[in-house]
């Protein structure tokens, strides 16, 4: 099937910002979805000097900013706490990594997998000319992020060693765990050789059978059925085998007020960033476990996995979105709040037919028109369309 791409690729970046309605847009890359206190803290002081307050969680686990009323000044702020590592690189730092690996199950503690392959996507000049949209998933063996139907990935297995993922699917080459990364970067740059005007390796006329040609990888394996990714991922307080506890916490709308992301960083515990848009507080003791959410709860971290805001998503609408035809997440809380979902279960409210923001999977669309909203149940490639 040939690319239905037409022009370049203009995903935003932490450089390259999108002019929203309500101003520019900047989009952090945060790879396997770390976020250190410090970087944290310096998020939350940009949206509250020169932002609009807010931080949001994006589909794949990165952050962003509207209404930045000075981009530059924001691009000094993240290269201060290393946060923008590589400016030829920066919007195609997109990995994703199981998020609770090295602490709560999982086939391997895929961490360090995600800093080498960082590294060497930052060291690779050809690499730079990869679309904004392409994705790594490096899964730790649970599923949770195979399911997200990446370009490049690896998938731990029980016997030690890694499935190469490719275009969503497991391509039944199998890897030792040393030769990992090598071979991610490798068929990245294939995939950047024969794109095309293709974003996604699964546009590109057989992309897979060409990359692993190219890689002289045979299928050496039962190919796996990945499970389709699931809904808002955990939530709540989950204990570590090691004694300690993560508390995950997920937003509405995936909206992190800065104040609330100040509280985050003051904690000084590992942070993830979730691509369910959720917030992972890991290696907290249970006093300090009981403190966080005493005090986070009220300020809005959701906690409680049958909160009806873990299953409705939405875009930006307005007035952020010049396409929207109303205020989505007023609506959507309005509908929350009174009881009055069109339907139960996952969902996504967009302003317009792009709906930006969808989620992963099996979703209703909550779609506003002119005329108001219509309903329809649909699946979608797990591509982080648009800027919302």
């Amino acid at each position: 099937m040939p690319s239905p791409r037409s022009g370049p690729d203009k995903c935003p970046g932490a450089l390259q910002v999108h002019v929203a309605a309500d101003g520019p847009l900047a989009r952090v890359r945060i790879p396997g979805g770390v976020v250190t206190s410090p970087q944290l803290q310096a998020l939350a002081a940009a949206a509250q000097e020169i932002g609009n307050g807010e931080i949001e969680l994006t589909s794949r686990g990165n952050l962003q900013l509207r209404a930045l009323r000075d981009p530059d000044d924001f691009a000094r702020r993240l290269e201060a706490v290393e946060l923008l590592p590589s400016t030829t690189h920066e919007r195609v730092r997109n990995i994703l990594a199981s998020p609770l690996s090295g602490r709560i199950g999982g086939q391997a503690d895929v961490r360090g997998l995600v800093k080498a392959l960082d590294r060497g996507l930052c060291d690779d000049p050809a690499l730079a000319d990869l679309p904004g949209r392409t994705l790594f998933t490096i899964d730790d063996g649970r599923g949770d992020v195979s399911g997200l139907r990446g370009d490049v990935g690896v998938h731990a297995l029980a016997d030690g060693r890694f499935a190469l993922i490719l275009a969503g699917a497991d391509t039944g080459a199998r890897l030792a765990e040393i030769d990992a990364v090598a071979v991610l970067l490798a068929a990245a740059r294939t995939f950047g050789e024969i794109r095309g005007d293709a974003w996604r390796l699964s546009e590109v006329p057989g992309g897979t059978e060409r990359v692993l040609a190219r890689l002289g990888l045979e299928n050496d394996g039962e190919p796996l059925a990945l499970p389709d990714a699931p809904g808002p991922g955990p939530i709540g307080w989950l204990d570590q085998p090691d004694g300690g506890v993560t508390l995950a916490g997920g937003l509405a709308f995936g909206t992190l007020p800065a104040r609330l992301a100040e509280f985050l960083a003051a904690v000084e515990k590992p942070i993830m960033i979730t691509p369910w848009r959720s917030v992972l507080l890991s290696d907290l003791d249970e006093w300090t476990a009981e403190q966080v959410v005493r005090v986070l709860a009220p300020m809005g971290l959701i906690f409680d996995e049958n909160s009806p805001y873990l299953q409705v998503s939405a875009c930006a609408g307005q007035p952020g979105c010049a396409r929207s035809h109303t205020d989505v997440r007023a609506d959507a809380r309005a509908a929350i709040e009174g009881d009055d979902l069109p339907t139960q279960g996952r969902q996504h409210w967009s302003g317009c037919d792009r709906k930006c923001g969808r989620p992963h999977g099996e979703v209703t669309d909550v779609v506003a028109s002119p005329d108001g909203y219509r309903t329809t149940a649909s699946r979608h490639d797990g591509t982080e369309n648009g800027p919302s």
